[in-house]
């Protein structure tokens, strides 16, 4: 795969990196895709969703932007490890690169670090719904920075149910008594980064010849160089390494981050990018779990309650978009177009 063609709407993305474009999906003799992407498809939800309780669990141990990096970190070695293997090669164009390091930004290094600054006082759990909201800020972004997006009354719809669900989740009826207001609009500023990144990625990188593996594995390496620099200005040198917040910081990014990034392209590829993007209303559903069984997070009805409207709200925003203006007679003629239906 040499081309990468553009990526989904922003207000559909997921919030890991660049998406591939869907490829032929392989068949088990009846045209459809084989059984085989559903275990993936478990595997993957099962990844992100724990992801935010190994956060929680790495910033008993280590400083949030420590947790970051050692998360881009480990994610970048595995990416290279799949690039080395597939013998794949680096992009050569300057712009592609400068594009990049502001993706890497957005996208990893920013949302990364705000997620373990915020889980420092509020719970995984918290954490993972508001993660959901990057379709409906990503919807909202879109709106104003990318034309062709063209708002419909069922994705107007929906932003505004994402919002009650918003505000349900926080409890505002009582005054958002009890939680922590820095924690989560650090939560929720991550979510929004998310969605930054992709409308920046969607006017930049469409139509890139780099192959999907090595944009990605390019944008991580160069989240890494961001957090290694900063890293060592805003904290110390550990005086210990604990070895249950490490190895769940070694989890993060290997698994979390690197093998997740590469069961997703292998998803998108085999069964496109709608079936495969559906993993992201499983996430909170699976952090929500975790955190109360593993972790022990209290969990009120409104929280359950809310981040249900808030998916719900996601979905309607994924609705097809309004009609776009028509092409000029012989541009973009055969172009496979990767639209709203979408990692």
């Amino acid at each position: 795969m040499t081309t990468v063609t553009p990526p989904p709407s922003p207000s559909t993305a997921p919030a890991t990196g660049p998406v591939p474009p869907p490829a032929a999906p392989h068949s088990c003799g009846h045209g459809r895709p084989a059984a085989g992407w559903r275990l993936r498809f478990a595997a993957l939800a099962l990844i992100w969703g724990f992801s935010f309780l190994l956060i929680k669990v790495g910033t008993h141990g280590y400083a949030p932007l420590q947790v970051a990096f050692g998360r881009v970190l480990f994610g970048t070695a595995v990416l290279a490890a799949a690039m080395a293997v597939r013998r794949e090669r680096l992009p050569r164009a300057v712009r592609t690169w400068a594009h990049l390091a502001v993706a890497a930004f957005f996208l990893n290094a920013l949302p990364f670090s705000l997620f373990a600054y915020a889980e420092l006082t509020i719970s995984s759990t918290l954490a993972g719904i508001c993660n959901a909201t990057s379709p409906l800020w990503g919807m909202a972004l879109s709106l104003v920075a990318l034309s062709e997006d063209r708002p419909t009354r069922r994705r107007v719809a929906g932003l505004g149910i994402g919002f009650l669900g918003v505000l349900t989740v926080l409890g505002a009826w009582q005054g958002f008594s009890g939680l922590d207001a820095g924690g989560t609009a650090m939560a929720l500023l991550a979510s929004l980064s998310y969605a930054v990144g992709w409308i920046y990625v969607r006017r930049t990188l469409a139509g890139s010849r780099s192959s999907h593996l090595s944009l990605t594995g390019v944008q991580l390496a160069l989240a890494s160089l961001q957090l290694a620099v900063v890293t060592p200005l805003f904290t110390s040198l550990p005086d210990s390494f604990p070895m249950v917040p490490l190895l769940a910081v070694v989890m993060l990014g290997t698994l979390g981050t690197g093998v997740a990034m590469l069961v997703q392209y292998g998803l998108v590829a085999e069964v496109g990018p709608t079936t495969a993007t559906m993993v992201t209303y499983f996430i909170p559903v699976i952090s929500t779990a975790a955190g109360v069984t593993l972790l022990g997070e209290q969990l009120g009805w409104n929280t359950p309650v809310g981040a249900l409207i808030v998916l719900v709200g996601a979905a309607l925003t994924q609705g097809r978009p309004g009609p776009a203006p028509a092409p000029a007679a012989g541009k973009g003629i055969g172009r496979r177009r990767v639209g709203n239906g979408r990692p």
